[in-house]
C-alpha cells in the first residue's frame, strides 16, 4: 500500500528533500511507495477534506465501490453529492476512479503542517 502524506504550507527546502531521499531509495533498490499532496493553505485542505468526504474515504477504503451511484446508495446520499465529492477527492489524489469504479489505495493519511512563512 502506498502511504499518503498531505502537507500544508509550502517549504521548498522540505520538498526537495522528500524528492532526493525518494531518488536514494529508488537508486538502492528501496520500494517507494509514497504519495505527497500539498496544500497551500490549511483552508484548502479544509475545503477539500471536509468531514463527509472523510465520512466517504473511510467508506471506499473498506468497501471499494463499482460505481458512485452503488457509493451513494451505501452511504444514503444523494448521488450528485457524492458524485462531487469523489470528483473533488479525485482531482486532490485522494481516490482513484478506474473502470473498476473507485477506491482508496492506502491505508491512513498523514498530515504534515508547516509553521514556516511562505517564500
Amino acid at each position: 500500500m502506498t502511504d499518503v502524506l498531505l502537507h500544508v504550507g509550502h517549504d521548498p527546502a522540505a520538498t526537495k528533500a522528500r524528492f532526493l531521499e525518494a531518488i536514494r531509495r529508488a537508486e538502492a533498490g528501496a520500494a517507494t511507495r509514497e504519495q505527497h499532496i500539498t496544500f497551500e493553505t490549511w483552508d484548502g485542505l479544509a475545503k477539500v477534506l471536509s468531514g463527509k468526504r472523510l465520512e466517504l474515504l473511510r467508506h471506499v477504503y473498506q468497501h471499494p465501490a463499482a460505481s458512485v451511484a452503488e457509493l451513494g446508495r451505501a452511504l444514503g446520499r444523494d448521488y450528485k453529492r457524492v458524485h462531487e465529492d469523489v470528483e473533488i477527492l479525485t482531482v486532490a489524489g485522494l481516490l482513484e476512479r478506474t473502470e473498476g469504479g473507485v477506491r482508496a489505495a492506502y491505508d491512513e493519511i498523514r498530515t504534515v503542517i508547516s509553521l514556516k512563512p511562505a517564500a
